[in-house]
């Protein structure tokens, strides 16, 4: 038979249908995926609020950055439409950030809401209120206000200032040594961001470590930044100024990552990613995969405006098992829905841990991985902190649902690479928060022109 990858409009959300032989379809040749969202959040929010231009090549441009994007340009910067190859950025300067018209609309990105906080808190004297749609205004944020109330922030918000939508007085901030409970980038990201402001110095410690874009960006900008790698802590002197810079944003790993399961699982492939970002704080899918035995190889390795990268080979091999926890979540912590897909095609039982972090992402991913995939056969367990994945079992074709979750769509639909009979995923729209071209990619693989949407 020949594959079948259709989109179906059915407003206000979309349908995707896959369906492939029973043999499955062989992936080859190479493919590019699109700008690291990180890097390029950061690269918006920096150039913003920099002094003098600042021209990022390989934006990624879907959802989530346009939402940093439409913030920043409602506080008085300039900002190129998000259309090209180049986009310029004509910062306003730290501190100079204009007082809003109207409510600052992060969209469902929650990278987004938790950072830009940590700049609106520490412009004094200026009112913002920020919200989001429906997921985001359900994800906690206490995680960033806590830390920055330490600091002297002014912010309100739902369920005791636990919850969008949120109202912000900027203050002058004090400077804080914090102890995250958690690793995690948002929370570091947004303290450093309203260090940027306080004088003194303005610390983070972790309990591991996270990934550290905002680290190398803030130093490239100009920021007088200290990392102390043994004690997972990072500092920044303020008050800082920041100067426009030429960013050039390599490939996401985490959408690259889809195609690293996929290739590993389907018999015959032979796919290369090119220009992957392979900062060593986000490369834990790397490390998960070669634990399960897959087969890939860096090559082409070399350093673009600060960030290794290199091109990713993968073929198809036969999957073992394994256990993944501890220090190594953080680093895959975005991966770990497509890593479930690869492990119901390892042999042997595959037990993820220390993932509770999940659980407040755009949907619990934990709760939403399991039921989606146990709909389909698998033979799958929710822990409280984790999943139990039993490999081997046959996967036959349903209906399940993205939860309107871009990763658990596109982990779906790589899933289906290997499922008897008709996958289809309800709110499949969700793949275009970081991966609008996820489908045609997909269909490129497949030796097939995608389907327009009907």
């Amino acid at each position: 038979m020949t594959p079948r990858i259709q989109l179906t409009d059915a407003a206000p959300h979309q349908t995707l249908t896959l369906e492939f032989p029973a043999e499955g379809v062989a992936l080859t040749g190479r493919v590019r995926v699109p700008g690291d969202k990180s890097i390029s959040h950061r690269s918006l929010m920096l150039g913003a609020i920099a002094r003098g231009e600042t021209r990022i090549q390989g934006l990624l441009l879907g959802e989530d950055p346009r939402s940093t994007a439409a913030c920043f340009a409602a506080m008085g910067v300039g900002i190129s439409p998000l259309e090209a190859e180049w986009v310029t950025v004509q910062g306003v300067g730290l501190g100079n950030l204009q007082e809003p018209a109207d409510v600052l609309n992060a969209g469902n990105s929650g990278t987004t809401l938790r950072l830009m906080l940590g700049l609106l808190a520490s412009h004094p004297d200026r009112y913002f209120a920020v919200t989001g749609d429906g997921s985001l205004r359900s994800r906690p944020m206490d995680r960033v206000i806590k830390p920055l109330t330490q600091m002297g922030a002014a912010i309100w918000g739902r369920q005791n200032n636990r919850l969008a939508p949120l109202a912000v007085r900027g203050q002058r901030l004090k400077p804080i040594h914090y102890q995250s409970p958690v690793a995690s980038a948002q929370i570091k990201s947004c303290i450093l961001l309203a260090g940027l402001m306080t004088e003194g110095k303005t610390t983070v410690t972790e309990p591991s470590l996270s990934r550290d874009h905002s680290e190398r960006m803030l130093r490239a900008f100009g920021a007088d930044i200290s990392v102390d790698p043994d004690t997972c802590s990072v500092t920044v002197h303020g008050p800082a100024t920041l100067t426009g810079q030429t960013v050039v944003v390599p490939g996401d790993i985490s959408s690259a990552a889809f195609w690293l399961v996929a290739g590993a699982i389907t018999p015959g492939s032979d796919l290369v990613i090119e220009n992957v970002g392979i900062n060593p704080t986000r490369t834990g899918i790397l490390d998960a995969l070669e634990a399960m035995e897959a087969d890939i190889t860096l090559e082409n390795r070399r350093d673009v405006t600060g960030e290794p990268v290199a091109d990713l080979r993968v073929r198809h091999s036969r999957l073992k098992a394994a256990h993944f926890g501890g220090d190594l979540i953080p680093r895959l912590i975005d991966e770990v829905p497509v890593l479930a897909v690869a492990a119901l095609f390892a042999e042997g039982t595959t037990v993820i841990t220390d993932a509770a972090e999940l659980r407040v992402k755009e949907c619990d991913r934990l709760s939403v991985m399991a039921s989606q995939l146990a709909s389909l056969g698998a033979q799958i367990e929710e822990q409280p902190d984790g999943l139990t994945i039993h490999g081997g079992s046959p996967l036959t074709g349903a209906v399940v649902d993205s939860y309107t979750d871009h990763r658990i769509a596109m982990a779906m639909a790589i899933a289906a690479l290997r499922t008897q009979g008709v996958m289809t995923v309800k709110r499949a729209e969700a793949a275009a928060v970081s991966y609008p071209s996820f489908r045609a990619t997909l269909a490129q693989l497949c030796g097939l022109s995608p389907t327009p949407a009907s």
